[in-house]
């Protein structure tokens, strides 16, 4: 496949977002109308870099690299673990956790009573205070591209979905309706050792070096092969 390397204006940054574990929605306009409107092209390059990516029909796109360890690193496992939480608290009070997770909102003031109700699950997310929670949990939804906040209020935003499969994943015998309306409780992961050498980190923020080398190969190896078509 032939890419004309100029019609991708916003390489570097969407190469820079998506490498760092960012998930790229409609919220990031620029970047998400060049990631539609060139996806062939994008797919074929980020391929050459060792990476899959991802255009979820729910409108978002993220990176899997092509080596998928079977565990998840900690700061994944602690956003579904949250996610779990949510949805359970959310049913408890009698509000549909699919429309608040899927771009409906919660106020900051709700998470001391949720730290509070779930104290022993989030001991497990070494998540023991609000100010723990604010940093290890919602800022990193925000990060990642997941929520945004906007004066103590965060909205959530359509990568939520990849958690909010993985809790559909855990009901398998429950169709979508039970499994967000049951009494019954959800169950929750459980987080296990992290190994830095197997892991694949959603979160891994790589030196900006790094991510400008690999990069440059990519573009490098990629006008190479059109010099040659040439």
């Amino acid at each position: 496949m032939n890419i004309d390397l100029k019609e991708l204006s916003q390489l570097a940054p969407i190469f820079r977002e998506l490498f760092k574990g960012y998930h790229v929605s409609q919220r990031d306009a620029e970047l998400y109308a060049q990631l539609s409107n060139q996806q062939d092209a994008y797919r074929a390059l980020f391929r050459a870099l060792g990476f899959e990516l991802v255009c979820d029909s729910r409108g978002f796109y993220y990176f899997v690299p092509e080596q998928m360890g079977a565990q998840v690193n900690k700061t994944a496992q602690r956003l579904a673990l949250f996610t779990f939480i949510l949805v359970e608290h959310l049913a408890d009070q009698g509000r549909d956790p699919l429309a608040v997770l899927d771009g409906g909102s919660l106020g900051r003031d709700e998470l001391p009573p949720l730290l509070e109700k779930y104290r022993d699950l989030f001991l497990q997310a070494e998540v023991t205070t609000q100010e723990e929670l604010e940093e290890k949990v919602m800022r990193r939804l925000t990060q990642l591209g997941f929520a945004a906040e906007d004066n103590g209020v965060y909205r959530f935003l359509p990568p939520m979905h990849r958690f909010l499969d993985v809790c559909l994943a855990v009901q398998q015998d429950r169709d979508l309706a039970a499994t967000l309306h049951s009494d019954l409780p959800l169950p929750t992961p459980e987080l296990v050792a992290e190994d830095e050498d197997e892991i694949v980190s959603l979160s891994a923020a790589p030196e900006t070096a790094d991510e400008d080398d690999a990069l440059a190969r990519a573009i490098a190896e990629e006008r190479a092969l059109q010099e040659e078509d040439a």
